[in-house]
């Protein structure tokens, strides 16, 4: 089961009905707009752990900010960022800013064209979105404090996510075809990857 796949399964039941309830959307087009935005922020992860110093500074930002809650699940995470608790845990803008970089807008103009959320309600999702993925991938990294990966695991882990979104294409797959290409040229190319890559190093202080 893909990562993707993994966090979606978790969301379903209570906790999609929640996310619903705070977009003011229907079941299904939360569920249809959860569905294509998750490969998107899973991508682009995977894009900027391709770099050692992208992996690196996202499994700091791991560490240092979701490793103490990784013993809980998503709902639990959903409830804090639900309930307005204020931490880096739950700074779903501030994740997406590093994960996004400067395609951040993009990201939300294009996942709400998709989905017919609008670009506000899209990037509310997308903020509740951002902690869940980072608190999924702690637990995975991490197991009662203590470090299980590597940076490597890690940007491959990510890797292989970015390459599962990118095959199977759908809305998520287009919109982080339309995200990556930096430059518009239609392709991605070293400009566009150093570009990703810058995400999440502003996370290593």
């Amino acid at each position: 089961m893909s990562i993707t796949d993994d966090i979606f399964s978790q969301l379903s039941g209570p906790a999609l009905q929640q996310i619903s309830q705070q977009l003011g959307t229907g079941h299904a087009q939360t569920a249809g707009a959860v569905a294509a935005a998750l490969p998107m922020i899973l991508g682009a992860m995977g894009q900027n752990a391709s770099q050692p110093q992208g992996a690196e500074a996202l499994l700091g930002a791991l560490g240092r900010d979701h490793a103490a809650a990784s013993g809980g699940g998503i709902g639990d995470i959903l409830g804090a960022v639900l309930g307005g608790q204020q931490s880096r845990q739950t700074d779903g803008l501030g994740q997406l800013g590093h994960i996004f970089g400067g395609q951040q807008q993009t990201a939300e103009t294009g996942l709400g064209q998709a989905t017919g959320l609008g670009s506000d309600k899209a990037q509310m999702l997308m903020k509740i979105l951002a902690p869940l993925v980072m608190g999924y991938l702690a637990k995975r990294m991490f197991s009662g404090g203590q470090q299980q990966g590597s940076p490597q695991a890690l940007g491959e882990m990510l890797g292989q996510e970015r390459q599962q979104v990118q095959q199977q294409g759908g809305i998520g797959g287009g919109l982080l075809g339309a995200v990556l290409d930096k430059d518009g040229d239609g392709q991605l190319g070293l400009g566009d990857l150093l570009k990703m890559g810058e995400g999440f190093l502003g996370r290593r202080s």
